[in-house]
């Protein structure tokens, strides 16, 4: 057997192992309605904000215009915009007669240590319990989030009936433009890959993620773990604070919301290959060894398949067989992004531009720029990574 063949196979055995054996990550899964609570509990939403005046209008709008039967407030901290992030918050508040439902922060300088979000989103959660002590269910989430009307009531009597700790969301991203169709629907398939949510959501296994745009997490948990002062430094925040709170025995679940979405909207490729540069070494631990058998394990499942089918020889058939099984397995992401079908045979060419930008990621790490987000350079420690 030749090098290229046994690498087809291998390929296409690769293949097979994540289709029937990575806890069926492809498989787009819609949670079931669960049934109302007597009594709703009191809901405190904390979102950082830096430089939102283009987003954090609609943001705030759909949160207030939340069909929750329970008390719901809103704090918000500005973390040193330079913008009227913090006038338009006011305003949107004062404009829906929400003023008293609606608190505004200003963030005090970001000590060592600590991540930039994650301090201003903790000053938000220290304003909501202080100035709303009834407070027993926490919503962290982002400032670029356009909430549906009916999905704070669906999580919480979903989390409520699953008796979960936390539940989290990875909202339904842009894909407006063609750089966001061509990599967006990508990403949240290599996230899957990496966590299937499937796994996420058995108490059982230690697998460990959630979506930081969209986390509700009870009070009562967010204080036995420490607050997110226990993951100050962390970079990749929401999986680290899923990992702490499955590490204390509390039960989190992940899924994807179906319309509530992230009004971040990505022009071109740039954007794009920093989001995944900022946080992709982080993911790796910083290792050269986790960076070097991640290069060798996307360049043999999503590179090789396709040139071996173009070059022909014994490695043609299990490199198609390959091919073929990853195409099926990204068919499902982008029907869910309703997207053509046809895209899913040139997902190596995604799987190119995601490894480069990992590599890309740790050139940045050793050069300093680790984390750059915003005018910050932020690699925090990520303490408590799992």
């Amino acid at each position: 057997m030749t090098l290229s063949s046994a690498l087809a196979w291998l390929a296409a055995l690769s293949w097979g192992w994540m289709l029937l054996l990575r806890g069926r990550f492809w498989l787009i899964e819609r949670p079931a309605r669960a049934p109302e609570p007597e009594q709703w509990p009191a809901v405190a939403v904390a979102i950082p904000a830096r430089n939102e005046a283009g987003v954090i209008a609609a943001t705030v709008r759909s949160l207030l215009d939340q069909d929750y039967a329970g008390p719901l407030r809103i704090v918000v901290t500005d973390d040193h915009s330079t913008d009227d992030t913090a006038r338009i918050v006011t305003e949107t508040a004062a404009a829906m007669n929400a003023a008293d439902r609606v608190l505004v922060v200003e963030s005090r300088p970001l000590p060592q240590g600590w991540s930039g979000k994650l301090w201003a989103q903790s000053q938000a959660v220290e304003a909501a319990v202080t100035a709303f002590p009834d407070t027993s269910l926490l919503l962290l989430g982002d400032a670029d989030i356009e909430h549906a009307p009916d999905q704070l009531r669906h999580m919480v009597a979903r989390l409520l009936a699953e008796g979960s700790d936390m539940a989290s969301l990875m909202v339904r991203l842009s894909t407006e433009t063609l750089a966001e169709r061509m990599i967006i629907p990508a990403f949240v398939f290599f996230f899957r890959l990496l966590y299937p949510f499937r796994w996420v959501n058995e108490p059982l296994r230690r697998t460990a993620a959630a979506a930081g745009g969209y986390i509700l997490i009870r009070r009562a948990m967010l204080e036995q773990i420490g607050g997110l002062a226990a993951i100050g430094g962390a970079l990749i925040d929401d999986c680290t604070l899923a990992a702490r709170v499955k590490a204390a025995a509390g039960r989190i679940t992940l899924h994807l919301a179906e319309t509530t979405r992230s009004t971040r909207i990505y022009p071109g490729f740039g954007g794009l290959w920093m989001m995944i540069a900022r946080s992709a070494y982080t993911q790796l631990r910083c290792s050269p060894l986790l960076l070097t058998g991640t290069v060798a394990a996307m360049t043999i499942a999503f590179l090789l398949p396709p040139l071996f089918v173009l070059a022909g020889g014994p490695a043609r058939c299990p490199a198609l067989l390959a091919w073929v099984a990853m195409s099926l397995a990204f068919a499902p992401m982008l029907r869910f992004y309703r997207l053509p079908m046809a895209w899913a045979p040139g997902l190596p060419l995604v799987a190119l531009f995601y490894l480069a930008a990992t590599i890309d990621s740790a050139r940045r790490h050793m050069e300093g720029r680790g984390g750059e987000w915003k005018g910050r350079v932020q690699a925090g420690s990520d303490a408590g990574r799992n």
